[in-house]
C-alpha cells in the first residue's frame, strides 16, 4: 500500500522548490547539442555511493519534467545520463509517451523507467533469450514497486487518486493543458518521473553488483 501522507507531502515539495531553472535548461541544452555522454561505469564507486546515485537520478528526473514536461522522456533521460546508455533518438522516439499516448493508460514514467531497464540490461542479439528473460524479470519486478509506492500505474488512475483527485486529461484540448498547468501538473507530475527513475536506477545497480547486463 502507498504512504499516502508521504506521497502528499512530497507533491507539496515539489509544489514550494525553489527550481534552479537557468542551470536545469542548461543541462537540457547542452544533452541537445551533445547528446548523451558515454561512460564507463566504476562499479566499485557506484556501490559504495548507492544512495547518492539513486537520489541524484531521482533529483534530476524532477527537475527535467518541470522544464521538459514529458514525464517519460524526463524519466529515461535521468537514468541514462547516469549510467551512460543510448542516446537521444531514445529520448525522441519518448515523446508521445506521457499517458500512453494522452488515452490516461500509462503513466509515462512507468515507460520511461521500463526503457532506461531494456536498455541496461537487453541486448542487440535478438536471440539473446537469457537477456530477454533477465529484462522481462527486472521490468516486472520495476512494475510492482512503482505500483506498490504510488498506488496505480496508469495517468487516469495517478491523477484521480494520487495527484489532483481527478483526471485532468491535459491532451484533450489546449484548455485541458491549461487547466494541467495552472494546478502545478509539470510540478505534482515530477513526482512520478523521480519515482520511477529512482526504481529502474535502484534495480540497475543491483544488477552492477551481479554483474548482470551491461
Amino acid at each position: 500500500m502507498p504512504d499516502k501522507q508521504m506521497l502528499k507531502a512530497k507533491l507539496q515539495e515539489l509544489v514550494e522548490r525553489n527550481w534552479d531553472l537557468p542551470a536545469i535548461e542548461a543541462r537540457c541544452r547542452h544533452f541537445s547539442s551533445h547528446g548523451i555522454p558515454a561512460r564507463i561505469l566504476d562499479r566499485e564507486r557506484i556501490l559504495a555511493n548507492r544512495n547518492e546515485v539513486m537520489d541524484r537520478v531521482q533529483l534530476r528526473a524532477e527537475e527535467y519534467n518541470f522544464v521538459a514536461g514529458n514525464c517519460a522522456r524526463s524519466t529515461a533521460l535521468a537514468v541514462m545520463e547516469e549510467f551512460g546508455l543510448g542516446n537521444m533518438s531514445v529520448i525522441r522516439s519518448l515523446s508521445p509517451f506521457p499517458g500512453f499516448g494522452g488515452t490516461g493508460w500509462m503513466c509515462g514514467s512507468v515507460t520511461g523507467g521500463l526503457i532506461a531497464i531494456g536498455l541496461y540490461l537487453g541486448s542487440d542479439d535478438l536471440q539473446n533469450l537469457e537477456a530477454m528473460k533477465a529484462t522481462m524479470k527486472a521490468g516486472g519486478e520495476f512494475m510492482r514497486r512503482f505500483e506498490k509506492e504510488v498506488g496505480a500505474v496508469t495517468c487516469r488512475k495517478i491523477h484521480e487518486d494520487v495527484v489532483f483527485g481527478r483526471y485532468m486529461d491535459p491532451s484533450a484540448s489546449p484548455e485541458n493543458m491549461e487547466a494541467f498547468a495552472q494546478a502545478g501538473g509539470f510540478k505534482k507530475c515530477s513526482m512520478l518521473t523521480g519515482i520511477g527513475a529512482r526504481t529502474a536506477a535502484e534495480i540497475i545497480i543491483r544488477s552492477i553488483d551481479t554483474g548482470a547486463g551491461h
